[in-house]
């Protein structure tokens, strides 16, 4: 097998899903704000350059606030931000939020599975939806499993509720790589080895399969295929095919941001509400529910970050602002974005 290069780079799964650049640089920066503006003003994006400074503007004062007030202005600069991207990618959208509470529930008990919205049919929520291309049939969800579904806070979700089993199987290694002999190219990647390999590979979801064992690592691979002339100098043609097989590659594959960038497979156990949605249409509406308790029902919140629940919920609060400028910044640009990680001259 021989690793695929675009520009000299080894083809990676990137951090875009829909108009990824394979041969641009990663952006060293302590936050994508200014990069992204500074992409919009070179391309004449002025309404989406407006939004975007409200994007952050809204983000700045939300840090200045306590836990209780900040999903409101959290809220609005993801509202924005969604918004930038539409508008960068000439997309014609409604303005209506497009997600709303979900009253059909009788809520007797302050629960986050009792805490549900339903997704319209317009709006900038349904929008976003749509630019992924995402195949979800359901359109009404709980707080509880959108967390659940959600990378970042994984973890805590597990702590917090422990009889729940990781559905995200972290992995190295993952690349694109190409058979010569067949002249077809796959997704590759190595299991970690914090994790009991054999048992993740059952939990591996319908799309992925073990390919084989050296040395004790474990490559998984996926069962879909794709046609390329060859894996080092890609035809234009080649590149529209791979970013297009990246796409469907990336429903299962999710990340984390940070100094760097931690990659996992989504598993879809029967035993568990998986919703086939990518993080930013989740968040954006686990955002617009707990923003609207922040207005309307304030009391209700104070309870939740006052329950069993308040760490996850907290840790959802704190955590998402940088996870999905994150995405959102490399949907608008096609970059990939990195904390720097300073080090001491040797």
């Amino acid at each position: 097998m021989r690793d695929i290069t675009i520009g000299g780079k080894i083809a990676t799964p990137h951090k875009a899903i829909v108009s990824p650049d394979f041969k641009s640089k990663t952006v060293l920066t302590d936050s994508p704000w200014d990069y992204v503006e500074l992409w919009l003003k070179r391309r004449g994006e002025n309404n989406a350059l407006f939004y975007w400074g409200q994007a952050k503007a809204f983000d700045i004062a939300s840090k200045n606030l306590p836990i209780e007030s900040a999903p409101l202005l959290q809220y609005y600069s993801y509202m924005n931000s969604v918004k930038t991207l539409l508008e960068s990618k000439h997309i014609t959208y409604s303005h209506y939020h497009g997600v709303s509470e979900d009253k059909a529930i009788n809520r007797k008990q302050i629960a986050l599975v009792n805490e549900r919205v339903s997704i319209k049919n317009n709006g900038i929520l349904p929008s976003l939806s749509q630019y992924y291309s995402e195949t979800e049939s359901q359109h009404i969800h709980s707080l509880k499993d959108m967390f659940l579904n959600l990378p970042f806070i994984h973890r805590t979700y597990c702590l917090s509720y422990i009889s729940q089993k990781d559905i995200f199987l972290p992995i190295k290694g993952a690349k694109f790589v190409y058979d010569p002999r067949k002249k077809k190219a796959y997704f590759q990647c190595v299991l970690s080895r914090n994790i009991s390999n054999r048992h993740a590979v059952n939990k591996l979801p319908p799309t992925m399969e073990l390919e084989g064992i050296q040395n004790g690592d474990y490559y998984i691979r996926s069962k879909a295929t794709i046609d390329l002339s060859s894996s080092s100098k890609l035809s234009k043609t080649d590149v529209i095919t791979l970013v297009s097989f990246h796409k469907e590659i990336r429903s299962d594959l999710f990340y984390i941001n940070g100094v760097n960038t931690l990659w996992y497979i989504k598993t879809k156990p029967t035993n568990s509400t998986i919703i086939d949605r990518f993080s930013t249409t989740m968040t954006l509406a686990c955002m617009h529910r707990i923003s609207e308790l922040c207005r309307y029902k304030p009391l209700e919140l104070n309870q939740f970050l006052t329950s069993q629940q308040n760490w996850l919920l907290t840790e959802f609060i704190k955590q998402s602002p940088n996870q999905f400028v994150d995405e959102i910044a490399s949907e608008i640009t096609g970059c990939q974005f990195l904390v720097p990680n300073v080090r001491e001259a040797t």
